[in-house]
């Protein structure tokens, strides 16, 4: 069994949306023939905890705006770390970058077939690693300024 047309359409509007709004590491898997319960999980990240509530505001945004769909459960708003929005033929996982490194998703879900994005969320990936060096750099930079 694979992801069914809608799903991949609300994966895909969720994937720009997230990318609109400079979302990291961007990737979807068809995990349709190892769970029942949904046909595809989206996942992106950020490096804070604002940025990570923006991204869930705009992905639900353009799903309902776009298809009309709503998400029948959203979890994780109050610390913002981690938000899960599930839409059951598609679950969105938003993550702050540390809690994607610490619980990596894609370890758990890459031998399930990766589903294509669009250009702008496949530009994504690799901006976390991006982040984190020049955030180094910035910090080794202050640390001799104060020296």
């Amino acid at each position: 069994m694979t992801a069914t047309d809608h799903s991949i359409e609300l994966i895909n509007v969720a994937a720009q949306a997230a990318a609109d709004k400079l979302a990291h590491d961007i990737i979807a898997y068809d995990v349709s023939d190892v769970l029942s319960i949904t046909d595809a999980f989206l996942l992106a990240s950020a490096p804070n905890d604002r940025q990570v509530k923006s991204i869930v505001d705009e992905i639900e945004e353009q799903l309902n705006k776009q298809l009309g769909s709503k998400p029948v459960r959203r979890e994780g708003d109050r610390d913002a770390r981690w938000i899960l929005l599930d839409y059951v033929d598609i679950v969105v996982h938003v993550q702050h970058s540390e809690e994607r490194v610490f619980y990596a998703l894609e370890r758990l879900w890459k031998d399930c077939p990766e589903i294509d994005l669009p250009e702008d969320a496949k530009a994504t990936r690799g901006k976390a690693a991006e982040h984190t060096e020049r955030q180094a750099a910035e910090e080794a930079d202050l640390d001799g300024e104060f020296r």
